[in-house]
């Protein structure tokens, strides 16, 4: 059954939602500092579902709200797995690092129903593209992985250059701050995760504000599968952030999001220039329709591009350059597509 609360709104009752959907209440009360699964007495920030059941808004969990100390903690952990460049995980080999990051792979496989199911629930994602998410970043785990064995076979030669012989090793640059966006909250947040993890980085990671629980089914696996201190998990808001780049102890900045909340963060650093940022910002994707266009095919692919997860992806087409002896049909064809 439906069940109408507001007018105009609509919300499933518990009983029909499909099993393979259900999430019991899940209140997460441990974080990831220097290898321990801390337990965190503080406050705690609800979860609430965009999704209503029974007419009410579905609370999914809580999760720790973590304070500037928390912060500096992890900072501390990053900053002794470092150990300027000599700490186990910098200097461990190739090989062992792909192994740590394999072990990580498969723990993280075991547990693709759950985090899946909490995407579903905190973002409002379909289950299908919530798999597909979940899926697309195990495999860019492994693309990731199959990259570096090539970056290591080719830097293994000597090369010659002006009667110059030398060899060149690519090598970490430090601790490393992830920050990933609401939308793709698992994805775009490993695509910057894993490669600084396997070139050697020790990384914080702040979860991000809307998508945050999904990662507590992997606290484990983090835990497990890499040296202590090597990654750090913490919930929280940009709070939480700002204490461990106003450190200076932080040496990349890799975030997703807008430019403004990248100025923002960027400035918070005492050493500005020396922060390098890894940045995606302000997507603002274009499509351009020619007389020629196929107006079926175009019609199709415009409105799956901008309406997709309701155009909250960073590929979404936002901008539409159409021909103007075309413009009145693709209006018309778009509107009844809609």
């Amino acid at each position: 059954m439906l069940t109408t609360t507001l007018p105009g709104q609509i919300s499933p009752d518990a009983l029909d939602i499909p099993a393979d959907c259900r999430q019991p209440r899940l209140d997460e009360r441990r974080y990831l500092v220097g290898g321990e699964l801390r337990e965190w007495n503080g406050p705690t920030r609800e979860v609430v579902s965009p999704l209503y059941v029974d007419g009410e808004p579905y609370v999914i969990g809580s999760c720790p709200a973590l304070t500037e100390a928390e912060s500096l903690e992890a900072v501390a952990a990053v900053e002794r797995a470092w150990d300027n460049g000599r700490g186990v995980w910098p200097t461990m080999r190739v090989e062992d690092r792909i192994a740590h990051v394999e072990d990580f792979a498969q723990r993280m496989t075991a547990v693709r129903d759950q985090v899946v199911r909490l995407m579903v629930w905190e973002i409002c994602k379909p289950l299908e593209d919530c798999r597909a998410e979940f899926d697309r970043t195990v495999a860019y785990l492994r693309a990731t992985v199959d990259a570096l064995k090539d970056l290591d076979r080719a830097s293994s030669r000597f090369v010659i250059e002006s009667g110059i012989y030398a060899q060149i090793r690519r090598a970490p640059l430090g601790p490393v701050l992830c920050m990933g966006p609401f939308n793709y909250p698992l994805n775009e947040t490993f695509t910057t995760l894993i490669p600084a993890l396997i070139m050697g980085n020790p990384v914080i990671v702040k979860t991000p504000r809307i998508g945050k629980l999904l990662y507590a089914p992997l606290l484990e696996a983090f835990a497990q599968a890499f040296p202590p201190g090597v990654v750090n998990i913490l919930f929280g808001d940009r709070r939480v952030a700002i204490p461990a780049l106003s450190s200076g102890r932080i040496s990349v900045l890799a975030f997703i999001g807008s430019s403004r909340a990248a100025d923002a963060l960027r400035r918070n650093h005492p050493l500005p220039h020396r922060l390098r940022c890894v940045l995606g910002l302000d997507a603002k994707n274009a499509a351009i329709v020619l007389p020629c266009a196929d107006m079926g095919l175009t019609v199709a692919e415009a409105v799956t591009g901008a309406l997709t997860f309701n155009g909250q992806r960073c590929t979404a087409l936002k901008i539409f350059y159409v021909h103007a002896s075309r413009m009145e049909e693709f209006l018309s064809r778009c509107g009844e597509a809609i």
